[in-house]
C-alpha cells in the first residue's frame, strides 16, 4: 500500500518528483506505468506527481503516445543557473582587472535572503593587504559597502525587514540606529556609491558601486577593500571613479543598456 500521506509524506513527494525529473533526463519519454514501477508507487500516485510537475511546466505530456518528457520549465531553470554562472565568470574577470589596476582586494557580491553574498574575489599582493577569503561568505547589509549598495537598491520590503530587527553591532562604527540607516540609504542612492569605514571589521575600509544587468536593474555590487591606514575617506571619490569604470564594463557584459551601465 502506498503511503503518500504518511508522516513526512510531503518531503517524500518532493523526493519522488525529483526522481521523475532525473528519470526523464536519462530517458526522453516515459509512461505513467513505467514511472510508477520505477518509483514503486501506485499508478495514481505517479499520475498526481506528474500532474503537479506538468502544472509547473517541468514536464509535458506527449498526447499521441501518452508519455511524458521534460518541459520548458526545466529550460528556464537551467537558463537561470547559466545566467548566475555567467555572472560569476564575468564578475571574476572584473575583480581581476580592478585588482590588477589598484593592487587592492576586490569583491563582487549579490543580494541573497537579507545578506550580501560574495561570489568572487581577487586579492591584492601588497605586503599588507586584506587577504581574508570572502567568497561564499554572507555579510551584513548594513555594515559593508557592498551590502549598503545592494540594500539601497533592493525592494522596499527588504529594508523594512532589516529595520524591524535589531541591527548587529559588528564594530564601534557600525550603524545600529534604524533611522540613521534609512537616511544613509537615500544618500547611497543619490551619490551612487557606498563606503564602510571600519564598520564590519576594525582596521579595514571598503568602497562599493552598483553593477547593473538587463533592464538597468542593480544585480550586484563591486567593491575594493584595503587596510584603513591606506584607504582613507578623503581618497574614496578617486577610488569610486576607478570602480565605476570597471562596474560599467561588467554591467555591459551582463546586458545593461549603455544609459544604465554607469
Amino acid at each position: 500500500m502506498d503511503s503518500a500521506h504518511e508522516v513526512g509524506g510531503s518531503v517524500q513527494s518532493v523526493d519522488r518528483a525529483i526522481q521523475i525529473l532525473e528519470m526523464l533526463a536519462v530517458a526522453p519519454a516515459l509512461g505513467v506505468s513505467q514511472i510508477a514501477r520505477r518509483l514503486r508507487v501506485h499508478r495514481s500516485t505517479a499520475f498526481r506527481l506528474l500532474a503537479t510537475l506538468e502544472a509547473r511546466d517541468l514536464v509535458e505530456q506527449e498526447t499521441k503516445r501518452g508519455t511524458y518528457s521534460l518541459g520548458l520549465g526545466v529550460l528556464r531553470l537551467a537558463g537561470n543557473v547559466a545566467a548566475r554562472m555567467d555572472i560569476v565568470k564575468d564578475a571574476q574577470a572584473a575583480c581581476d582587472e580592478l585588482t590588477g589596476e589598484l593592487n587592492e582586494t576586490s569583491n563582487v557580491a549579490i543580494l541573497d535572503e537579507g545578506a550580501a553574498v560574495n561570489i568572487t574575489q581577487t586579492t591584492g599582493t601588497r605586503l599588507v593587504s586584506v587577504t581574508r577569503q570572502y567568497v561564499g561568505q554572507r555579510t551584513p547589509l548594513h555594515a559593508t559597502s557592498t551590502g549598503k549598495v545592494l540594500l539601497a537598491h533592493a525592494p522596499a520590503e527588504v529594508l523594512r525587514a532589516l529595520l524591524a530587527a535589531p541591527l548587529e553591532q559588528c564594530t564601534g562604527n557600525t550603524i545600529t540606529d534604524p533611522l540613521t540607516l534609512e537616511q544613509s540609504m537615500q544618500s547611497v542612492r543619490e551619490q551612487g556609491w557606498a563606503a564602510a569605514v571600519e564598520e564590519w571589521e576594525y582596521d579595514t575600509n571598503a568602497v562599493a558601486v552598483p553593477v547593473r544587468g538587463v533592464g538597468g536593474r542593480v544585480v550586484a555590487a563591486l567593491s575594493v577593500t584595503a587596510p584603513s591606514f591606506r584607504m582613507r575617506p578623503e581618497g574614496f571619490p578617486e577610488l569610486v571613479t576607478v570602480l565605476r569604470r570597471h562596474a560599467r564594463q561588467l554591467s555591459g557584459r551582463l546586458g545593461a543598456p549603455d544609459s544604465a551601465a554607469v
